[in-house]
């Protein structure tokens, strides 16, 4: 099992942490793998510049799919 820590727009933050948004989509960079924990850590930009609000949410990995046979570009 890895943890890792993922930075989320404010509206996919409020949809997970409201349980209206139970998926993530991402390029495997990381090596995800069932199993794995991720940290959502809301990230926002206020006047350009970019930060973490302090908030976080905690997930398991519970499901991958590969979509390249379906034509979806890395």
């Amino acid at each position: 099992m890895t943890t890792h820590e993922l930075r989320t727009w404010p509206h996919a933050y409020t949809a997970v942490a409201e349980g209206r948004k139970t998926f993530e989509v991402r390029r495997n960079d990381r090596g995800f793998a069932v199993g794995d924990v991720l940290v959502l850590r809301e990230w926002a930009t206020l006047a350009g510049v970019g930060a973490y609000t302090g908030r976080a949410l905690q997930r398991d990995v519970t499901y991958l799919i590969d979509l390249t046979p379906f034509g979806c570009p890395e």
